[in-house]
């Protein structure tokens, strides 16, 4: 059944697949449905031979996790095509470039779902599971999706690191662990490259976003990147690459 209520689906899920299952099944937010379904039609050249997922995208990685990366969104033609997050898209091929070289991803590119993938103690999510048009889900669409992060933290029983991509990751983050009843600093801590705050049992960890425009413009590298991929393992426990 189409899923129009994301807080009581996500307050139901009892385990991390009863929770994805709710999270692609979802309808809740009538502008990014059009929007997601109109880009599987319409398509783009290079992909024109390509049936699209076109329905939102569910986290992927370890369910035990030490670490969960946030994103902001699927890509239209990106995890909107191949129904994983960061899969397909220029973003996750600088992404999964640098997860391999700090041994959090057991291969350095990843263009479609089902390759094999894998991630040992690292999950990602997204603020938002629908692609948003011009990359920008409305404060109203990011409010609606948040309960699926909630629930998300919330069965990660090994998470001690979240890594948001991004001014939006890093809010949802901090909305997030506020729903869930932990503490946060007044004021709100600064989103920065590499800004820390402590929250209840997790340390959360900011990165630039690997957007072409940070990665072309070279405000986000991959030794930036790199640098605070290692920082998250040191701080989740983790063996060192």
């Amino acid at each position: 059944m189409p899923i129009t209520e994301p807080d009581a689906a996500a307050r139901a899920a009892t385990d991390l697949p009863m929770l994805d299952a709710s999270i692609a099944d979802c309808f809740a937010c009538p502008r990014l449905v059009a929007w997601r379904e109109s880009v599987a039609e319409t398509k783009v050249a290079r992909f024109r031979d390509e049936t699209y997922w076109a329905r939102p995208v569910p986290g992927f990685g370890d369910p035990m996790a030490r670490i969960l990366i946030v994103g902001l969104a699927p890509a239209a033609h990106g995890g909107n095509r191949t129904g994983r997050v960061f899969t397909g898209d220029e973003s996750g091929e600088f992404l999964w470039k640098a997860l391999h070289a700090q041994g959090l991803s057991d291969r350095p590119v990843s263009r479609r779902a089902g390759d094999g993938l894998t991630l040992p103690r690292l999950r990602i999510a997204a603020a938002v599971r629908c692609a948003p048009p011009a990359n920008m889900p409305t404060p109203e669409e990011q409010q609606r999706c948040r309960p699926y992060l909630v629930r998300e933290l919330q069965l990660l029983p090994e998470l001690r690191v979240i890594l948001p991509l991004g001014s939006i990751g890093w809010d949802a983050a901090l909305r997030s662990l506020a729903a869930m009843g932990h503490a946060t600093p007044r004021p709100k801590p600064p989103f920065g490259h590499g800004a820390e705050a402590r929250i209840g049992p997790y340390t959360l960890l900011g990165s630039y976003h690997p957007s072409q425009q940070n990665t072309y413009t070279g405000r986000l590298t991959q030794p930036m990147l790199q640098q605070v991929l290692a920082r998250a393992r040191d701080l989740a426990g983790l063996q060192p690459a």
